[in-house]
């Protein structure tokens, strides 16, 4: 784990994460998880995994538009198709919050990243982060489609450059 220092108080990394995204423009962002990591070459902690999940999907741009050929495409910092955002807001409704999200909150980093951490409590509570990547790439069964094995050796790629 690593400990930061904020005018001389200890934060823990996801509150120095937060203020970094608030106060660094979206192509930065990413990068700037890279100064507060211990460069072991892996993927310690959740926040790395959405680092690396942003940077392969968008390298950080929240107004990425993808998947242009299917009927509705994905947008967005971390791609998110409108069917995640109806389940994201199920999710919500059947834990009791009132909150929703709307199409238009893909292109809002933090709110990409919160839904990818609502979706992420709901249906991986004790999966391992490869198993996470693959389904969000993949959907609910993901990790077992030979083809998000890329999008995975893609996601270790960077976090053995970066992380």
């Amino acid at each position: 784990m690593v400990s930061m220092m904020l005018m001389g108080s200890p934060v823990s990394e996801t509150a120095e994460l937060n203020l970094v995204l608030e106060s660094t423009p979206p192509r930065e962002a990413v990068e700037a998880v890279q100064l507060e990591s211990n460069k072991n070459g892996r993927i310690d902690s959740r926040d790395e995994l959405i680092a690396a999940i942003i940077h392969v999907e968008s390298t950080g741009n929240s107004d990425a538009v993808g998947d242009t050929h299917l009927d509705v495409p994905s947008i967005g910092c971390m791609q998110i198709r409108p069917i995640m955002v109806r389940e994201v807001n199920r999710i919500l409704k059947k834990s009791g919050s009132e909150r929703r999200f709307k199409l238009k909150d893909r292109k809002d980093r933090d709110k990409s990243i919160q839904m990818f951490n609502i979706w992420a409590d709901a249906y991986h509570g004790d999966s391992s982060f490869e198993k996470m990547a693959r389904n969000w790439n993949g959907g609910p069964r993901g990790y077992k489609k030979p083809r998000t094995e890329e999008y995975w050796a893609k996601v270790s790629v960077y976090a053995e450059a970066n992380l």
